[in-house]
């Protein structure tokens, strides 16, 4: 069975899951978009698609960005944001985690450094609230601005992917392929097996 995201608590409680790049500057400004032609790992946006978690590993990051998103919150405040995400009929993972695994998981990264941003995914193109663009459009003008470049990255196709996952739409090399505007074997060879099994994962949540 599958459920809802339910954001009402992150909400309610003023809970920061995303932001734009402080210090890197857009290679374009536009009122709907910006552009990176170097990329930014900058960008943090969770839960912007409707994927849901599926391993421990992407768990574990996204209470790590979390938690480095919202350094005013106490380990008690964070524990129970955790089992709010990590509670299946919340609509954000697709699994049931153990409260002794969510323990180890939370204690682990309550003591990561705050300094240090959690490593995250080159982001080129990052659209701004309320563009009014459709996902369609927001899918054209990614491929348009990454293909000028001549240059993909393997997350630009994670990025793809899950917008195409966001459609509705089956995820395939030759989708991938035209909208970045490369050959489908350049696209084979950007495919890292992370990135054939999160194929396979968002598939299967169509």
């Amino acid at each position: 069975m599958s459920y809802e995201r339910n954001l009402t608590y992150l909400n309610n409680n003023r809970i920061t899951y995303r932001r734009h790049p402080i210090t890197d500057k857009p290679t374009i400004d536009t009122k709907e978009y910006m552009f990176y032609e170097n990329g930014t790992h900058e960008c943090y946006e969770l839960f912007r698609s409707s994927a849901k978690i599926t391993t421990y590993k992407s768990l574990k990051w996204h209470l790590l960005v979390l938690w480095y998103l919202n350094s005013q919150l106490d380990p008690d405040d964070f524990s129970k944001l955790a089992k709010i995400i990590s509670h299946k009929p919340n609509g954000f993972v697709s699994f049931e985690i153990s409260d002794r695994l969510l323990d180890k998981i939370v204690y682990e990264v309550s003591m990561s450094d705050l300094e240090r941003p959690p490593k995250n995914k080159l982001r080129k193109v990052i659209f701004k609230p309320f563009s009014g663009l459709t996902k369609e459009q927001k899918l054209s003008i990614v491929g348009s601005l990454i293909g000028v470049t001549n240059k993909i990255h393997s997350d630009d196709i994670y990025q793809c992917m899950i917008d195409i996952h966001d459609m509705n739409k089956k995820i395939t090399i030759r989708q991938l392929s035209e909208l970045l505007s490369v050959s489908q074997r350049t696209v084979h060879r950007h495919m890292c097996q992370d990135l054939k099994r999160e194929k396979e994962l968002l598939n299967q949540q169509l």
